[in-house]
């Protein structure tokens, strides 16, 4: 009985040193799919202005 009783605090004691699980934030989908490239703003302009390469003048 008290081996029974040992293994069982043992099993507890074990149970309780491993990590929870870790839980994953929703995802909402429509700020997924959210167009973030806005080709007629001004850091993009001056992106192509100054990465301008020569043979494409």
């Amino acid at each position: 009985m008290l081996k029974l009783t040992m293994i069982g605090v043992g099993a507890v004691s074990a149970a309780e040193l491993l990590p929870s699980p870790a839980s994953a934030k929703t995802v909402d989908l429509d700020q997924k799919r959210k167009a973030r490239y806005r080709s007629d703003s001004q850091e993009v302009r001056n992106f192509y202005r100054v990465n301008a390469y020569p043979g494409a003048r």
